[in-house]
């Protein structure tokens, strides 16, 4: 291994009665690649947290270039040349790339800001490094691959030598994350240090020279990636061999559940621009494309929540209800993008979540009380066929991880209960439409593969399910049909196995014609 940049020595972290962090020791060389993998709720952000000064570690130390890192110290770490790359950006859209570089690199007490100085210097690390980019440009306006460019060339204008990504192609076309890659190869070839966290394992192993594995907090595999498997990976970070699911197709494709019309909704952020197509049962049919191409338009629409201008929607023949809770209980399941602000109440327990898109049925409620005894008996339903795991019905929603909170979101969603008070032919029966909008997002494997495979076991029992999806690996794993999205226009939907994913890229790029 090459000369140790950053040396972490046995780092414990608690939080109460959970220990986050159980005794990690780990070293990054200079110009190396480390791939830090694990399960949600394995210890990967509480290391990074501690590394990058926003949390203090209860025990071990910290080392860069042989000097001790001052702990719980964010200005230290950035002095120290530590950089990271969030998954979520955090650049002003209304700024310039040059203003968004700046923020927070001068002092406040310079009377003006030394634009022509900037300039120079961050046409100098991007000369460096290839990262070309106008300085001038709106950050609103650039593509999301230019913007990923824009925060590594924020770290790397601080002086940052050891970089931190997180799930750095989450949201990037085959071509800007193949982009990516050769940046990253000119950097670490410039002496750059990077920790690489991703849970696309084909990723890890192309870019990485050796890969940590955490689970349960704890440092269990460390290995070179030459000569690792992506299956040796996915048993390390779960504990056991994982069956991925197999892309099946459709057996019995039946009629059409909802079909859309050339559908247009109203102009912002996202909107639809004459978008035509039909879900049928039986069948999954998965969106690919970068996110903000009107993908969240039209998971709102099927939901309920966003009206069309012009076109037509149809449910089971009939116009679309405009009304959720009428959606629900016809039989429309959806499992939202965000499931932090949107999927669940943090503060409330797991049996409210479980039972609050129903909570007006007579299953859930009676004379404007709420039947706590089978919402109870409900959310426990939910928790023993998904596999909740993290506490009981009582459990705050928040205490959960990422992928528990996705099982019990995917288990209300998918279970509709029966009202035993009503006999009501509508509760009770399977989800005729499923809209699953990014529904593994920041899933660890195990998780990715148990709610792909919950969502085909719908299909197979004759549900029509729509996939929105940034991960085209996922796209083409659920996918009997595959459409794209771009500037809020839809491709046809064509069987999966008639697209390439160079041709899908394209797509998402709009370079194609998009137009359904």
């Amino acid at each position: 291994m090459p000369q140790p940049v950053l040396t972490l020595s046995h780092i414990t972290k608690r939080f109460g009665d959970l220990v986050a962090n159980d005794n990690i020791s780990l070293e990054l060389g200079r110009g190396e690649v480390l791939a830090l993998l694990g399960e949600n709720g394995a210890g990967k952000s509480t290391l990074v947290s501690i590394l990058f000064g926003h949390y203090t570690a209860d025990e071990g130390e910290i080392r860069v270039r042989g000097q001790l890192l001052p702990p719980g110290d964010p200005k230290a770490a950035l002095a120290a040349g530590i950089g990271m790359v969030h998954q979520h950006f955090t650049l002003a859209d209304n700024l310039s790339v040059l203003d968004n570089i700046m923020m927070g690199s001068e002092p406040l007490w310079q009377p003006f800001t030394r634009h022509a100085e900037a300039i120079d210097k961050l046409t100098a690390v991007a000369l460096q490094f290839g990262l070309t980019v106008d300085a001038k440009a709106k950050v609103g306006h650039l593509s999301v691959g230019e913007r990923q460019r824009v925060e590594v060339l924020k770290a790397l204008y601080r002086g940052a030598r050891i970089l931190i990504l997180d799930e750095p192609t989450a949201v990037l076309t085959p071509q800007e994350s193949e982009s990516l890659f050769e940046v990253l190869a000119q950097m670490v070839a410039q002496g750059l240090s990077i920790i690489f966290i991703s849970h696309k394992l084909g990723e890890v192993l192309r870019v990485s020279d050796r890969v940590a594995v955490l689970r349960g907090g704890q440092l269990v595999a460390e290995a070179p990636a030459q000569g690792t498997t992506q299956a040796q990976l996915a048993q390390w970070m779960v504990g056991h061999a994982i069956d991925a699911p197999v892309r099946r197709p459709a057996q019995a494709v039946g009629g059409a559940v909802c079909v859309l019309n050339q559908v247009s909704t109203a102009p912002g952020r996202e909107r639809l621009v004459n978008v035509s197509l039909d879900l049928r049962a039986g069948e999954i049919v998965a969106i690919a494309g970068v996110s903000g191409n009107g993908q969240v338009a039209l998971a709102e629409l099927l939901c309920g929540t966003r009206a069309a201008t012009s076109g037509s929607v149809t449910f089971l023949g009939q116009p679309l209800p405009p009304h959720p809770a009428e959606l629900v209980a016809l039989g429309v399941a959806r499992i939202p993008e965000d499931r932090h602000a949107v999927g669940v109440v943090g503060d409330l327990p797991v049996w409210e979540n479980a039972a609050s898109e129903r909570l007006r049925s007579p299953t859930f409620s009676r004379w404007g009380w709420v039947r706590r005894a089978s919402a109870h008996a409900f959310a426990k339903q939910v928790i023993d066929a998904f596999d909740v795991r993290g506490g009981g019905p009582l459990v705050a929603a928040r205490a959960l991880s990422g992928g528990n909170m996705q099982k019990l979101i995917l288990g209300r969603a998918l279970m509709n209960p029966r009202s035993e008070a009503t006999h009501s032919k509508v509760e009770g029966t399977p989800p005729r439409l499923i809209i699953a909008h990014q529904p593994t997002w920041g899933l660890d494997i195990g998780a990715v593969a148990y709610v792909q495979s919950q969502l085909i076991a719908a299909r197979d029992a004759g549900a029509a399910v729509l996939v929105i999806s940034d991960d085209l690996d996922e796209v083409l794993t659920l996918g009997d049909r595959v459409a794209v999205m771009h500037a809020g226009e839809m491709t046809a939907a064509r069987p999966a196995l008639d697209w390439t994913r160079e041709a899908i890229g394209l797509a998402m790029a709009g370079v194609a014609e998009v137009r359904s």
